[in-house]
């Protein structure tokens, strides 16, 4: 594939490497910057990834203002047995976006034109910098600054990372007179954002049947409470044909945990709204506040185009393993719906996943040979748990032969559901029992 307006090419890091970024950050769409690959598109590698990754990250930390932190993400990959490293840059909301170093001009912010950036023209620059957003959750004081900040430091030991004293300033969670912003409180123990999912009988919102209320804390575990509720209302249904048993889960779990974990990030939090979760018969509606942001047109929010509403949670998010990569959660949905489950309105955007209707079946004479182990396994979980708190509950020291004993063989015959099914050894997984496994345990 040729350079275009959303790809760049480099053979390896070079000084220009800002500018191109810059540009990126100026358009609507953003972009992909390949660096080791030539000019044509052909590979011809790097010898050190890490240490170009690292570099390349220490400059548009520091060279590019305002910072683009958050509104980029690195990955390497390899092309013909050669690595090389994708820059993936979305387009930012905080315009005009220039180089340090030559300030807010012509020699310091660029825009794309074509395959090329090209320096941006002053009249353009000014009319950016009057447009530029200035009520983003990053601008507006917190409510109160007296902040604890236990549960995000739970979550960043659990990746093997310590937040040290400079976390704020790091994480952008600090206003410019160093006061505590309102990401850091809605990142911090207590809030008063609410988040509700609640089931409907029927296909309405008459007859509520379910209330369930998290927030009031740390946007990041709230997250995770919603994912844990809806992957335990993610059934598993069975159907049983002449030739052979097919299960589906009720939603397709890759694209239920993007569209949870999208509908955080992306939420219009200036209104202190939370996202909303409703569950009905035949459906799951996901809505967050706030529609497409400025300049993106829906054509370039399906192929995947990002501009992050909040890029410090959008950074946060990241490096908790709960977003995959920039601009990849709605490619990821479509691989598994159409188009029409989005809506969009001026102040909403709401994902809708229908439910499968397939009515469950598990008679004894369907399950597998069960292992004492597994059934041991299946009998102690009654909710959901970490890898080390079930081995705790059988009183099992060995992780290995916990692991190859009871809790792979359980997880291959379908008994024990994954948390983050996409990423099966990540260090917030946790597991419980399906659908099939609560049939077999109250056989």
């Amino acid at each position: 594939m040729p350079e275009n307006k959303h790809i760049e090419y480099k053979q390896q890091v070079t000084p220009e490497l800002e500018r191109e970024v810059v540009a990126f950050l100026n358009s609507n769409e953003g972009g992909i910057i390949y660096i080791g690959i030539d000019k044509i598109g052909n590979p011809v590698g790097l010898n050190d990834v890490d240490h170009d990754q690292l570099l390349i990250k220490d400059r548009l930390k520091n060279n590019i203002l305002p910072s683009c932190m958050g509104l980029f993400d690195l990955v390497v990959e390899g092309k013909e047995e050669k690595d090389i490293i994708k820059l993936i840059v979305a387009g930012g909301y905080e315009k005009p976006y220039y180089i340090k170093r030559y300030g807010l001009s012509e020699k310091g912010a660029f825009i794309r034109v074509g395959s090329s950036s090209e320096p941006m023209p002053t009249r353009q620059i000014e009319q950016l910098f009057a447009k530029r957003t200035r009520h983003s959750i990053s601008n507006i004081k917190s409510k109160k600054q007296e902040l604890n900040f236990q549960q995000l430091n739970i979550y960043y030991q659990g990746i093997g990372k310590v937040l040290n004293d400079q976390f704020a300033k790091n994480l952008e969670l600090l206003t410019e007179d160093h006061s505590y912003n309102y990401v850091a409180y809605l990142l911090n123990d207590v809030n008063t954002i609410s988040v509700k999912v609640a089931r409907y009988n029927g296909m309405d919102r008459v007859d509520l049947s379910e209330s369930n209320e998290y927030g009031y804390e740390s946007i990041i575990k709230a997250t995770q409470q919603v994912l844990d509720k809806l992957n335990l209302e993610n059934k598993t249904l069975t159907k049983i044909t002449a030739k052979e048993r097919q299960e589906k889960r009720l939603w397709n779990e890759i694209a239920l945990r993007e569209a949870v974990v999208n509908a955080f990030v992306h939420n219009d939090y200036t209104k202190e709204l939370a996202p909303k979760f409703e569950l009905f018969d035949n459906r799951l509606e996901i809505t967050s506040n706030g529609g497409l942001p400025e300049g993106l047109s829906k054509d370039e929010f399906f192929e995947g185009f990002s501009i992050p509403r909040n890029k410090e949670l959008m950074r946060i998010f990241k490096d908790l393993d709960l977003v995959e990569q920039l601009g990849s959660g709605v490619p990821r949905i479509l691989q598994a719906y159409n188009k029409d489950v989005f809506q969009f309105s001026d102040n909403f955007l709401r994902i809708t996943l229908p439910s499968m209707q397939v009515t469950p079946q598990v008679t004894p004479q369907d399950t597998p040979q069960v292992t004492p182990q597994v059934e041991a396994l299946i009998k102690i979980v009654d909710g959901i748990y970490s890898r080390g708190e079930l081995q705790e509950k059988l009183d099992l020291l060995d992780r290995e032969h916990f692991r190859k004993s009871y809790l792979q063989p359980a997880i291959e015959m379908g008994f024990i559901g994954l948390t983050i099914p996409e990423k099966p050894t990540s260090g917030n997984q946790k597991y419980y029992l399906t659908e099939k496994g609560k049939a077999y345990k109250y056989l």
